[in-house]
């Protein structure tokens, strides 16, 4: 996605860092960082790191370069209701930074986990940005999301045919994922690392637990991939895990995961 090019002779790149891996990080995203003088990365938390900024770093020599972490507040947003008062501070910070270094003509790559296609803080920023200043040049690049590598890591199709697929955070309300449960015939969800147990109830209702995979830290050292997802139920799960679930299931064994495969090394965390 771009725009006309503006007065400004610097231009902010959004970039998709993929779910963990450098290696997946795409050759257009790394380009950009290569051509970029300063680099905006998100953070969780106040004084947190940037898991973003983590993944291009092992990429790219970015040493060179003007380095901010800006925080994000990870307030709930609803786009038909009012917004807490933090986060739309966030936002405004971070185009203040952004704005600040293509101003002095510099090109700044804001980079994101996975796709910025989905829930990503990146929208919000740019959105920001562009209200503040309409003829900057922007661009949006892809990632490889994190539902796709969970679909790779299992060896198995998130859909296939005439499936319906969804793909939801988990901290929506339980009567949000029933009716994504009762509409689509494949379900991601994402961040499930606080709200597991809950998703096991609701799973429960309608008998879909023998359906469901649970994917941590997909594509990052550690990665775990849980067959059964009530043995993940009172771990110390990662932010970066996925439930997949699947009404038609794969394999003559009733089992989503092909029998054999596991973790990327082929282990089971159930057989560990």
């Amino acid at each position: 996605m771009k725009q006309s090019t503006g007065r400004t002779a610097g231009r902010l790149t959004i970039i998709g860092t993929g779910p963990g891996d450098p290696e997946l990080l795409t050759l257009k995203a790394l380009k950009a960082v290569e051509q970029a003088q300063a680099i905006v990365a998100p953070t969780g938390r106040p004084n947190g790191a940037s898991s973003a900024l983590e993944i291009i770093a092992q990429a790219a020599d970015i040493s060179g370069k003007q380095v901010v972490e800006v925080h994000f507040s990870m307030q709930k947003v609803r786009l038909s209701g009012s917004r807490h008062r933090s986060v739309e501070e966030s936002w405004s910070k971070a185009a203040d930074t952004v704005l600040e270094f293509t101003g002095q003509g510099m090109n700044v790559v804001f980079p994101t986990i996975g796709d910025p296609a989905f829930y990503s803080t990146a929208y919000y920023l740019l959105s920001t940005v562009q209200e503040r200043q309409p003829g900057l040049v922007t661009e949006v690049i892809p990632g490889i999301s994190s539902v796709g590598s969970c679909s790779s890591a299992l060896k198995a199709p998130l859909a296939l045919g005439d499936d319906m697929l969804c793909i939801i955070p988990a901290t929506f309300g339980d009567d949000r994922i029933r009716q994504a449960i009762e509409t689509f015939d494949s379900i991601a969800l994402m961040k499930v690392h606080r709200c597991l147990p809950r998703v096991i109830r609701i799973l429960e209702e309608y008998s879909l637990l023998e359906n469901a995979v649970l994917v941590e830290k997909c594509a990052l050292d550690g990665e775990r991939i849980f067959q059964d997802i009530r043995k993940a139920a009172h771990e110390d799960l990662h932010y970066f895990s996925t439930v997949i679930v699947r009404k038609q299931r794969m394999g003559t064994a009733g089992r989503f995961i092909v029998p054999g495969t596991g973790d990327r090394n082929g282990r089971n965390v159930d057989e560990r």
